[in-house]
C-alpha cells in the first residue's frame, strides 16, 4: 500500500502563487512518475504536470510558463509551483504516481486531492 499526501491548496487572489506538495509513503520500492492532474467543477480530471524519476518533465501545453514541477526523490515528494494563478485555475489538484514494489510488482495510486481556490 502507497499513500500520497497532498498540502498546500488555499485560497489565492488573481496573479498570486501557491506551491503544492505530495508526499509518498509506505511500501515503496521505487517510484517512476510523480505528476498533478486537476479536476474543476463540471470538467473531466485533466493533466497538469508529470516528472520522470530521471528529471523529464511533461506539461499541459496551456500552463507551460506558469507551472513549475519538481521532486525530491530522496523525501519521495513532488512539488508543483503555481504562479500569475487564474481564476480558471480554481480546481481540486490530485497527485498521481506510480512504480514498483520490491517483488516485481507494479503500483500506481491517487492522493485525496486539495483544494486550490483562485478568486478576489
Amino acid at each position: 500500500q502507497v499513500q500520497l499526501v497532498e498540502s498546500g491548496g488555499g485560497l489565492v487572489q488573481p496573479g498570486g502563487s501557491l506551491r503544492l506538495s505530495c508526499a509518498a509513503s509506505g511500501s515503496i520500492f521505487n517510484i517512476n512518475a510523480m505528476g498533478w492532474h486537476r479536476q474543476a467543477p463540471g470538467k473531466q480530471r485533466e493533466l497538469v504536470a508529470a516528472i520522470t524519476s530521471g528529471g523529464s518533465t511533461n506539461y499541459a501545453e496551456s500552463l507551460k510558463g506558469r507551472f513549475t514541477i519538481s521532486r525530491d526523490n530522496a523525501k519521495n515528494t513532488v512539488y508543483l509551483q503555481m504562479n500569475s494563478l487564474k481564476p480558471e485555475d480554481t480546481a481540486v489538484y490530485y497527485c498521481n504516481a506510480d512504480g514498483e514494489t520490491i517483488v516485481g510488482g507494479t503500483w500506481n495510486y491517487w492522493g485525496q486531492g486539495t483544494q486550490v481556490n483562485v478568486s478576489s
